[in-house]
């Protein structure tokens, strides 16, 4: 019998990231060596039905439909939030001043003083806290990393970036709470381009300033409930980006939820004096890489499977060549916060990389708003 003590988890949110969310708790204990037993505590959502079957079908003990009752519950360690948009700072800073650990999904606040809010918030508590940039801890993308450390591609020249989903093609697909901007606070460049910016802070390093163009294609939709009556987008539908990077690199961004023919296409290619990096989430197994010093017989891109035990969380799954999938980084993440709050070390990405990532997008809003370049550490 285990003599570790439980590490209970309370999360707010029971849909396609409650699902994800929900498969990390599961299988973190399974698959990587935690000092405590994650335990499933209790699941919230506003839907009392529809929060009961996804407690059954996912695994969670306890149900509330009253998130401030839920943060109240003494025995929770960690609280999970992966509620739209609009309820993150308000269940945030509830969770932090019943003093829990807080994990937020992304973007971190609907503007950069809510999110500057719930960092300072989490500080004075001085309690752990997260956010959701799962695709950091994807194999291929580690591995990338490690390459840039290493000096690998040397002084790093561009920084190339693309998130591209098709699903609103369809001009009769329904106007969802991601297409009202009360609710999600932006359209594709909130949802798409934040994982996009926290890569690239990741990755080379802070944005300097940017300039931007957006476009919403279809203004109206069928409404959920009513199909045949049409309300308004008020969100982008695409959103895209110049920057220039602190330490001299230059950048170009682009998300849209028009990109006929890509479900998913997180991509990203880095090029530099000594090398390049090329990713694309729809082959997340993969990592594409060019070194200049190859013999020149051999010289071009070739393609890493970054399933060996050698690579970044590989050896804790299938034998090589036997590859992982989106909801592993997921896993990976969870490792790590809660090996963080356990053993009380520093978490990245934290709510300091939030606020890091909604200045930039603000900056990119102003920027399209005033037609001009503006400087991203004067956004405030």
């Amino acid at each position: 019998m285990s003599t570790k003590r439980d590490f209970k988890i309370g999360m707010v949110g029971y849909k396609f990231m409650g699902k994800a969310h929900s498969h990390a708790y599961k299988d973190v204990g399974m698959f990587f060596d935690l000092d405590v037993n994650v335990y499933m505590h209790t699941i919230c959502g506003r839907n009392e039905q529809a929060v009961k079957q996804a407690a059954e079908q996912f695994g969670w003990e306890q149900v509330k439909t009253n998130w401030k009752e839920m943060v109240e519950q003494p025995e929770l360690d960690l609280i999970d939030i992966n509620a739209p948009s609009d309820m993150h700072k308000e269940i945030a800073i509830g969770a932090i001043e019943a003093g829990k650990h807080v994990l937020c999904e992304k973007p971190l606040a609907m503007t950069l003083k809510d999110a500057k809010e719930m960092l300072a918030a989490a500080e004075k508590a001085g309690v752990k806290h997260g956010i959701c940039f799962n695709y950091r801890f994807l194999p291929a993308v580690q591995l990338a990393k490690q390459l840039i450390d290493e000096g690998r591609l040397g002084e790093i020249y561009h920084y190339r970036a693309q998130y591209l989903q098709d699903w609103l093609v369809d001009p009769n697909a329904p106007l969802t709470w991601r297409l009202r901007k009360e609710i999600a606070g932006s359209g594709a460049h909130g949802d798409l381009n934040s994982h996009c910016i926290d890569l690239a802070r990741f990755l080379i390093g802070e944005f300097d300033e940017v300039i931007g163009q957006s476009q919403t294609f279809v203004k109206e939709r069928p409404l959920i409930d009513q199909p045949d009556q049409k309300g308004a987008v008020t969100v982008d539908d695409s959103t895209s980006f110049l920057a220039r990077f602190k330490n001299g690199a230059i950048g170009t961004f682009e998300a849209t939820r028009y990109g006929t023919g890509w479900k998913n296409g997180n991509c990203f290619e880095i090029n530099g004096s000594k090398g390049s990096i090329r990713f694309n989430l729809e082959r997340l197994n993969e990592l594409q890489v060019y070194f200049t010093d190859d013999d020149e017989h051999v010289q071009g891109f070739r393609t890493i499977n970054v399933t060996e035990p050698v690579h970044p969380y590989a050896g804790h799954w299938w034998p090589a060549g036997h590859i992982i999938g989106y909801e592993h980084g997921f896993v990976h993440l969870i490792y790590e916060l809660i090996n963080s709050i356990v053993h009380d070390r520093p978490f990245a990405p934290s709510f300091y990389d939030g606020v890091k990532c909604q200045q930039v997008l603000e900056a990119v809003d102003r920027s399209i708003a005033e037609r001009t370049w503006v400087k991203v550490d004067e956004v405030e």
